[in-house]
């Protein structure tokens, strides 16, 4: 035994044995032989009897008290062979307990020469100490009592004495190792006590801490443990080889543990790891040297090398090894992925013994091998994580199904699913230990390779997301990281941003508003939240998708907190529905289909809120709004609930977000009543089996499935898809679409039809979840699942009601619902009126504020469904008093419309409130604006009754209301635009009075008169519009009427425009001046204006000529107004495009016109350079319509419409000529200009087209023609102006 061996085993039997006075030493009693003579061997009975008597006896010695020269005979009798190999099981295990005891009493000299000590060890390594797998063995005791000496007397540093040990202490380590894993165990299951798992680990904590050297198969099976945290080898995942020292035949039960606590083997490990840290973090080092450093070095030669470094498989064979890579090789990359889980795990566990490791850790981030940066960008994100070979925490639970939904003030836990060995614990915090590394793993923020910056974001989500293993992060820090995070997500690689929209995806809710929200919400430029939201309109589909989805479940579940009011949460996700339905402006397919997910399956989720046998709680308590009574009982109204989400989604949307949100609403009608029609078109297929009109049926089918293919993204996908629904001809089907459509069908219904409509078509053979993809987006479309009727009742309550919350949001959705679906009203149009009868406004007393929300419903409903409206008289006389009485005076129109649609004697009914309207009346007397109003709808649908009060009606519009200035303007200064609700009554009434006189004209019967009534009405119109509004010769007019009048004039013309015979009265010139509204001063009047416009065109209630106006929006001042513009002309040339119209093309004539006659249009031949300056000012409005309409296969045409200008004359002026010669040689040049950026290639148009009649005459000959085609009107100098101007962004410019 070495010197300093013996010392170690002399300080153990002092603390053993020691006494405070020394006795008469004691020898020996016992005195059988233990040894037999060949052919005359001992019985077991009787030689287990001696061993017995032999171990009772030398337990009770101390080892100071005896006479070691007593036992000298024994010792060696006890190493002989007979005993040491006996067959028998209990001798073995007495034999062995014996010697230990022997080389406790003899310490620190043992009586045994080097080789009986080996044969000692070989009988308790290989026969004794495993046999402690079965606690259930007759001879436990003997073999608890051998390793509980080893450990205690620490004999077994004897065995690093022995020349060649390393084989036995190799299987000393795996024999434990796979005890404690249970990979050998008892036939009855019992399990090994905590006393074996103590002195098991302390003898392995001694030959470790007293071997010179450990072998490096010892360092590979101690290591090797830790990864039994891995999932992959516990399902068989890693095969058992040479280095692993890891079975894959894990037991049950030993995996059901690690849910619960870590591994015994595990537990050893970390014990050896944490006890020897010095001595474990130089073989740890020289493990991953091997590993690590051979492999970079094999890629850094560009060869594979041999491969006689360490591998935890089995080693390749070295006929592989010739082959020569560009990295590592595939085993190597194996080897590489399994050391760095192992590093992650190790941080977990023992941290102190990678002090040597980090650092080549932190070299491995600078190699050139993007494999080799990648591995160490995940494995350091995961150490300062605190994740490790389990992987990381399972998502946490986001689903805005929940009801109650969860609120900031819940339970905290991100991760409630997770287990031991998931949940991320670090238990030092990495940035202060390794500094160094720290630093260099943040620099792969900026690596040139866009999977290692993908990885980064992936490690910093996990960082911010565990608080750095739950360490917690320095205050600095984590906003550094939070800025670096939300930089990922504006990567100019796709997969970066998907990886960091991923990642933000595994936050919690509570984690999203109190980390990710901590610099920001999503309207907070350059937050993490803000550029989550900018991916919604990423120009790649897969981070639209990722990011769109996460966006959703977000805002999802922060629903119920939003409603709450929590303004923490409003500030940070508030928005993001907005930023949502901004998406519908991109007019992509792709974005269509993926907004009607996002909007059935996260923000208004069909199973949301879910019945109540699914009721899940969460601690929060359900809101009283939502409760009712019923038979006593408190019951939960689901339908109120779901509609209060609805309101609340549609209340935090902006302006623009809203318009998409009720047009994505709007299609609904048309596109129900089109899959009507396709459902009654497959009965009429009948599976292909026809009797008659086969081929017209088929003709119909192929153009309606032809139209809804257009709709989705895979339109010949769709088309295969619907083909196969039609051919299935499955009748339940066909009435379960229709349940979904039926205005009849509550809420519940909807839900339960799309829910058996998918079961069935999945219960059928064939690739049925194709044809799901294809319909599921239309179903969702077709479907009333917003404005179902079971949403009605909660809304017309909420309508009503006084609370600010939600009471203006519900009016503004009544209104969509009684334009766009009157017909969900059906079943409840009775309370509707009931509402407003109980609630009539008289003479003396006003109705509420909500009644005129009920009151346009009930319009809507009774235009389309007047016999379904309450007839009797005393509904009539209520609904007759909103029309005199009735506040805010548009209620006395609605209430008119009313009556006329639902009376039996409307001529009666329309004649007496035509009199009682016009009878007395006074200017400024009580109720004199709802009369007016009144006045105005009579006169448009009761044109004959109004005409028999005409005198009095024109006398009322013009002699006491339009031709007076009451208030006239006498301040220097005033404000030239403000709220409705603060304009006097006298604006109010002249407005009122125009649309007297405007429904006069659009209700007039005869055709041959119309234009000689219409006359006056149109000049009047079109004073106001070139009098910027002054109404009055001595111009005293107040700015705040100039500027509403202004406007109503040119939304009247636009209306009377809307008709056919009526557009014909609006003069070129007239045409000209009203276009200019689109450029009014002011933001107010513009906007409304562009708003009906577009409106109208939409509609195609408007002649193409008025498309013209949308592009002298170019230099319009309001980013957001004129963006909105640009993507509405984008959709709507799309659309026509692809009904083969070239109606936007043909337009660019009317466009030249219109600036020809624009008032900012002057050519100065005296000053060149203000020539050249206007002219780039209006070749802005060319390049604006260009980049709204021109496509490489249409620009031909556009050129040729522009050179036909050149070929005509001016029909409006023609004086002024030229004018259309100037645009037409500038649009010219501006489109070969716009070419040439583009890359495009322009060919000569093949076809023929004319132009306006009205704008253009043709010239008188052709020597005019050809001297005007000939000569440039352009002057010298601007050619280099356009080059910069088409190759720049364009500008804005005030107006």
């Amino acid at each position: 035994m070495s010197t300093r061996n013996r010392r170690a085993a002399e300080v153990a039997a002092e603390v053993i044995n020691s006494r405070s006075n020394q006795g008469a030493l004691r020898r020996l009693q016992f005195d059988e032989p233990l040894s037999w003579r060949a052919g005359k061997p001992i019985a077991i009975s009787e030689l287990l009897r001696r061993l017995s008597a032999l171990s009772k006896e030398l337990r009770e010695m101390e080892q100071e008290e005896n006479d070691r020269d007593s036992f000298t005979h024994v010792a060696k009798e006890l190493t002989g062979h007979g005993l040491l190999a006996h067959k028998d099981k209990g001798v073995r295990a007495w034999t062995a307990c014996c010697l230990v005891d022997i080389l406790r009493l003899c310490a620190p000299d043992a009586p045994y020469t080097g080789a009986q000590l080996r044969d000692i060890f070989t009988l308790i390594i290989t026969s004794v100490l495993p046999a402690l797998s079965d606690p259930s063995n007759a001879y436990n005791s003997q073999h608890t009592y051998v390793l509980q000496s080893l450990a205690q007397v620490k004999s077994v540093v004897l065995l690093t004495d022995i020349p060649g040990s390393e084989t036995l202490i190799l299987q000393l380590f795996t024999s434990f190792f796979d005890i404690l894993s249970g990979s050998s165990k008892a036939s009855t299951g019992e399990q090994i006590g905590k006393n074996v798992e103590y002195h098991m680990t302390a003898v392995l904590v001694i030959l470790v801490d007293e071997a010179a050297h450990l072998p490096l198969t010892i360092v590979d099976t101690i290591l090797a443990q830790f990864l039994r945290a891995d999932p992959r080898v516990l399902t068989g995942g890693v095969p058992k080889g040479k280095r692993t020292g890891i079975t894959s035949n894990v037991d049950d039960k030993q995996s059901t543990l690690l849910l619960k606590e870590l591994p015994p083997a595990y537990n050893m490990a970390k014990t050896i790891c944490n006890s020897c840290p010095e001595k474990m973090a130089r073989y740890v080092s020289q493990y991953f040297n091997d590993v690590i450093v051979d492999a970079s070095a094999s890629v850094a030669n560009g060869a594979a090398k041999s491969h006689s470094h360490r591998r935890m498989n089995n080693t390749r064979d070295d006929s592989d090894d010739e082959e020569t890579h560009n990295g590592p090789t595939e085993e190597d990359l194996k080897e590489l992925q399994k050391a760095h889980r192992l590093l992650r795990e190790l941080w977990r566990a023992s941290p102190a013994v990678l002090q040597n490791v980090i650092p080549q850790l932190e070299a491995e981030l600078s190699a050139e091998n993007v494999q080799l940066r990648l591995l160490a960008t995940e494995a350091l994100g995961d150490m300062i994580s605190g994740i490790g070979a389990a992987g990381p925490p399972p998502p946490p639970t986001m689903d805005p199904t929940i009801y109650p939904p969860p609120t900031l003030d819940g339970p905290r836990d991100p991760h409630p699913n997770a287990s031991l060995l998931t949940t991320p614990s670090s238990p030092q915090p990495f940035p202060q230990v390794h500094p160094a590394a720290y630093h260099s793993f943040l620099s792969r923020k900026h690596d040139k390779s866009a999977v290692i910056r993908a990885s980064w974001a992936t490690a910093i989500g996990r960082i911010l997301s565990t608080s750095a293993g739950g360490i917690g992060l320095n205050p600095n820090d984590e906003r550094t990281l939070l800025r670096d995070f939300a930089l990922t997500l504006v990567d100019a690689d796709e997969r970066v941003r998907v990886s960091a929209v991923t990642a933000v995806g595994l936050f919690s809710f509570a984690e999203v508003v109190l980390k990710l929200g901590s610099i920001g919400g999503v309207e907070k430029e350059g937050s993490v939240m803000c550029n989550l939201a900018g991916r919604a309109r990423d120009r790649k589909h897969a981070v639209r998708v990722e990011g769109m989805m996460v966006l959703g479940r977000i805002w999802g579940v922060a629903a119920g907190e939003i409603a709450a009011g929590n303004t923490v949460v409003i500030s940070v996700l508030g928005a993001i529905p907005s930023k949502l339905f901004d998406t519908f402006y991109v007019n992509d397919l792709d974005i269509n289909a993926l907004l009607d997910h996002v909007l059935f399956e996260l923000l208004l989720p069909l199973d949301y809120p879910p019945s109540k046998s699914k009721n899940k709680t969460n601690g929060t308590t359900q809101p009283q709004s939502s409760q009712s009574q019923n038979s006593g009982k408190e019951t939960t109204d689901w339908d109120r609930i779901r509609t209060e989400r609805m309101l609340h989604l549609v209340k935090s949307l902006d302006t623009k977000a809203k318009k998409a949100f009720f047009a994505v609403q709007g299609r609904q009608v048309q596109l129900s009543s089109l899959m009507q029609v396709f459902l009654k078109r497959c009965e009429e297929y009948n599976g292909g089996v026809m009797e008659e009109n086969e081929a017209e049926t088929r003709g119909h089918l192929n153009r309606l499935i032809a139209y809804f293919a257009q709709m989705l993204p895979d339109s010949s996908k769709v088309t295969v898809d619907l083909w196969k629904f039609v051919k299935a001809h499955d009748r339940r089907n066909y009435q379960l679409v229709r349940f979904c459509m039926d205005p009849s069908s509550d809420y519940r219904t909807v839900v339960k039809a799309i829910k058996e409509l998918r079961k069935r078509i999945l219960a059928q053979s064939g690739s049925s979840a194709s044809i799901l993809d294809s319909l599921m987006p239309l179903l969702y479309r077709a479907s009333l699942l917003v404005y179902n009727k079971s949403h009605i009742p909660a809304i017309l309550d909420l309508s009503r009601s006084d609370d600010d919350t939600l009471g203006p949001t519900a009016q503004e959705v009544l209104k969509e619902i009684s334009t766009r679906h009157p017909e969900v009203f059906k079943t409840h149009v009775n309370e509707l009126c009931r509402l407003l009868q109980d609630h009539s406004p008289t003479e003396d007393k006003s109705n509420e504020a909500g009644a005129l929300d009920a009151l346009k419903a009930c319009a809507a409903f009774a235009r389309h469904y007047p016999k379904e409206m309450p007839r009797e008289r005393k509904f009539l006389q209520c609904i007759t008093n909103y029309a005199l009485y009735g506040t805010p005076p548009v209620a006395a129109k609605y209430a008119v419309s009313i009556i006329l649609a639902t009376s039996e004697r409307k001529e009666m009914h329309a004649r007496d409130l035509v009199q009682q309207c016009t009878r007395g009346f006074d200017f400024g007397a009580r109720h004199f604006l709802p009369r007016l109003a009144a006045l105005s709808q009579l006169v448009l649908l009761a044109p004959n009754e109004a005409e028999e009060e005409s005198d009095a009606v024109l006398d009322i519009a013009l002699r006491d209301v339009l031709l007076k200035v009451r208030n006239p303007n006498t301040a220097d200064k005033q404000p030239e635009w403000i709220k409705d609700e603060e304009l006097d009554e006298e604006c109010k009434a002249k407005i009122w009075a125009l649309r007297i006189l405007v429904n006069r004209v659009r209700s007039h019967p005869d055709p041959k008169t119309l234009s000689e009534a219409a006359q006056p009405v149109y000049q009047l119109l079109n004073t106001l519009i070139l009098q910027q509004g002054e109404s009055s010769k001595t111009k005293d007019t107040p700015a705040t009427h100039r500027s509403r009048f202004r406007l109503a004039a040119s939304l009247l013309l636009l209306k009377l425009s809307t008709s056919k015979t009526h557009d014909d009265l609006l003069l070129p010139r007239d045409f000209d001046r009203l276009a200019c509204t689109a450029q009014d001063s002011l933001i107010q009047v513009r906007s409304t204006f562009m708003r009906k416009l577009k409106k109208y065109l939409g509609q195609g209630r408007l002649s193409a000529k008025f498309y013209s106006i949308v592009f002298l929006q170019a230099f319009e001042p309001q980013l957001d107004l004129r963006e909105d513009t640009t993507t509405w002309i984008r959709s709507r040339a799309k659309y026509l495009a692809s009904k083969k119209s070239t109606i936007m093309e043909a337009l660019f004539a009317r466009l030249l016109s219109l600036l020809a006659h624009h008032p900012d249009f002057d050519i100065d031949d005296d000053d060149t350079n203000t020539t050249i300056k206007d002219l780039e000012d209006f070749a802005q409005y060319i390049l604006f319509y260009l980049r709204a309409v021109a496509t490489e296969e249409n620009l031909s045409l556009i050129y040729y419409v522009a050179q036909r200008v050149k070929q005509a004359k001016d029909a409006v002026t023609p004086e002024r000529s030229e004018n259309l010669y100037v645009l037409s040689d500038l649009a010219q040049a501006v489109i070969r200009r716009y070419e040439d950026v583009q890359g495009w290639s322009m060919q000569a148009w093949p076809g023929k087209m004319g132009l306006p009649g009205n704008l253009f005459k043709a010239l008188p000959d052709h020597e005019v023609a050809q001297e005007i085609a000939t000569k440039s009107f352009l002057p010298e100098g601007l050619g280099e102006r356009l080059d910069i101007l088409v190759k720049a962004k364009p500008k804005m410019k005030k107006i």
